[in-house]
């Protein structure tokens, strides 16, 4: 049997479970989209997250070298972010999850009805 025991490093747990947060793949696949992109512009591309939240996934994007921030320096200044190497060479996998997710969607809130309709009765 494999053990996921929680001492030691754990890809899962470290790396794989950042990218699976709510907005990391979300951000990584919209600057995949997009190319290079200012904060607000990555917001209104996603709607719903908040500034804060978009600033902690960024950060924590930025710490795991997947997206880069540049600074430029003028009144106002401008910040923009992009893909890194690492970041880009994640996007091909990332690309199969989320045409996986498309392909079962139907299916899969299907199921989710189904269940919902099982527990009431």
């Amino acid at each position: 049997m494999q053990n996921f025991h929680p001492t030691g490093f754990c890809p899962i747990r470290d790396i794989i479970s950042r990218l699976s947060s709510k907005w990391g793949m979300l951000i990584l696949i919209t600057l995949n989209a997009n190319n290079t992109m200012r904060f607000n512009d990555i917001q209104k591309s996603i709607g719903d997250i908040s500034q804060r939240m978009l600033t902690v996934t960024l950060r924590a994007l930025e710490a795991d070298g997947l997206v880069s921030r540049t600074i430029y320096a003028e009144v106002p200044p401008r910040v923009e972010y992009k893909l890194t190497e690492r970041g880009n060479s994640l996007i091909p996998l990332l690309k199969n999850l989320v045409d996986w997710a498309i392909a079962n969607t139907d299916a899969i809130l299907q199921e989710r009805t189904d269940k919902k309709y099982e527990e009431t009765v």
